[in-house]
């Protein structure tokens, strides 16, 4: 492997448990001049950062805390006030461009945590955000009430202590589609089951699900962590808060 491969192959989350030791302003503005080189489509850079260094503020916005928190928005206000300011329109307001932006910001979000690893400065990846109330988020962080919304944040620090373990990820034949999409055959499917279950690759969210009584870890997943689809398709809860979020930021536009 070369440098950029190990640094990729070392990866992993740091849950919040940081020290207290600083992430430097230099290695910070290498971070984030990394993460802007990002791919993004037709040069529009959608997104917008926001770097928080309080850590009550980020204790209270996503649960987590580290010494810097970068939130990646996907964001067109910037965009749209250039336009009007050279006497254009423009309107990125619709979800084709909330999946464009999307993409953006994801790559950008990925980059920075590539980026900072390679100075020996760990991070977590966490939609903590969307668990609060986007009302709160919205107004806490003062964004854009349109044209704006709030998508994933890293957060950086040093961790105190050393995680026990790295955690694996599915082999390449259960992602990966060659020419093109084929559906996955059953003993294909044993083999992802026996992946989650076997406990040195530590795929799953816990490792603990066997002294539960489940048979395969998937069992307890389907069961525990993500629960029984809705019955039917009306949205409420965080479902529907997060509709009108997007309809509220223009993004979604409610049928006629």
């Amino acid at each position: 492997m070369n440098e950029t491969l190990r640094t990729i192959h070392s990866l992993r989350t740091i849950h919040g448990d940081f020290t207290d030791r600083e992430v430097s302003e230099a290695d910070l503005t290498q971070i984030l001049e990394a993460s802007v080189r990002a791919a993004n489509a037709s040069g529009r850079q959608s997104y917008a950062i926001v770097v928080l260094d309080d850590r009550a503020k980020m204790k209270d916005l996503f649960g987590y805390q580290g010494n810097r928190a970068l939130i990646y928005c996907v964001d067109y206000t910037r965009i749209m006030a250039l336009a009007k300011h050279l006497g254009h329109e423009f309107d990125g307001d619709h979800i084709i461009g909330f999946i464009t932006g999307t993409m953006d910001t994801m790559l950008v979000a990925q980059t920075a945590v590539i980026a900072a690893k390679s100075l020996g400065i760990d991070s977590m990846v966490t939609n903590g955000l969307h668990r609060n109330s986007l009302d709160k988020v919205y107004e806490a962080l003062k964004l854009p009430a349109t044209s704006c919304f709030p998508l994933v944040t890293v957060v950086l620090g040093y961790p105190r202590q050393e995680p026990p373990y790295q955690k694996s990820r599915l082999d390449l034949d259960a992602v990966v589609h060659n020419g093109e999409y084929r559906a996955l055959t059953k003993p294909q499917l044993d083999r992802i089951v026996a992946q989650y279950d076997d406990p040195s690759r530590h795929i799953g969210l816990i490792p603990n699900w066997q002294e539960q009584g489940f048979r395969h870890y998937l069992d307890w997943f389907y069961t525990k962590w993500t629960g029984k689809p809705a019955a039917e398709r009306v949205a409420t809860g965080k479902v529907l808060e997060f509709q009108e979020r997007l309809a509220k930021s223009g993004f979604w536009w409610p049928e006629a």
